[in-house]
């Protein structure tokens, strides 16, 4: 790569992960709304019934952005990430109604994330990798909080890519990798089983087993528990101020998908620095 300094390819990684947020928005809006239509048609197909004529939700890619309130096509100054949102102070140029935060939240982490991961690792090839692995965990997170769903497309593809890095070594061996991801899958599996027999209900989905197997596979078994823990912690501390906040029925389930996405992510920067200092604090090192 160009010999260039770490500040100018922080500010290249700041300046993409912007860009990728734009689209991570699109992918969070409209990956469920696909999914949701295609398995409807797939019921349909194998029962017999008739297709209800619902027009298909809109591709990914191809479509063009639109107001999802006034359906009114917008325009490429319309569509800048981040600055467009401040510029029309959060409302649709056309009819006015309230954009929702999520766009320039999504834009503006996924800018920082993706400036941290370059600024942690420079411009490596594990970079790389830790662009794709925070971009795929942004995504997941809000389709998780919107629907609590993790598609499968997403979490095996996820998966899969951390078994194929490990054929390189980036950051795991195939034999860590192996061990991560199966480690990983029936460590919750058997969480959500044991609750449900205690208590007769699911206290988690199985895309959630199936994020932590991907985390392993990238990472290795001895990633896990600290994701665990961390993801554990974290849900534990917002869902309380939530409740407190009287922002969040008790009764509610809350998607437990981001609180992983965010302890794997933290673990994948930060691992090392935290074990060191966690063993200077407790005196073992």
């Amino acid at each position: 790569m160009p010999d260039l300094p770490l500040t100018i390819w922080v500010a290249f990684a700041g300046v993409l992960g912007l860009l990728v947020g734009s689209f991570l928005n699109v992918v969070i809006l409209r990956l469920p709304k696909r999914l949701d239509a295609l398995w409807r048609q797939e019921a349909h197909d194998v029962l017999g019934i008739e297709a209800s004529g619902e027009p298909f939700p809109p591709g990914i890619v191809r479509e063009t952005s639109h107001c999802p309130h006034c359906k009114h096509p917008l325009a490429a100054y319309d569509n800048i990430p981040l600055f467009s949102w401040l510029l029309l102070r959060g409302r649709c140029r056309y009819c006015q109604t309230p954009i929702s935060i999520q766009y320039p939240l999504v834009e503006l982490l996924s800018t920082i994330l993706s400036a941290v991961i370059v600024w942690k690792f420079g411009p490596t090839w594990v970079a790389l990798a830790g662009l794709f692995l925070t971009w795929m965990l942004i995504a997941l997170s809000g389709i998780d909080f919107h629907t609590q769903l993790l598609p499968d497309q997403m979490t095996l593809s996820l998966l899969w890519v951390g078994l194929l890095l490990s054929l390189i070594h980036l950051f795991a061996n195939p034999e860590q990798a192996i061990l991560g991801a199966a480690i990983g899958y029936l460590s919750l599996w058997s969480v959500y089983w044991l609750f449900k027999l205690l208590t007769g209900k699911e206290g988690m989905g199985f895309g959630d087993f199936k994020l932590l197997a991907a985390l392993g596979a990238w990472m290795g078994p001895g990633a896990l528990l600290p994701v665990i823990l961390l993801s554990s912690l974290v849900g534990a501390l917002v869902g309380g101020t939530l409740i407190a906040l009287r922002k969040h029925a008790r009764e509610v389930p809350m998607p437990f998908g981001p609180f992983i996405a965010m302890a794997g992510w933290i673990w994948f920067v930060a691992g090392d620095d935290l074990w060191h200092a966690y063993m200077r604090i407790s005196g073992i090192g």
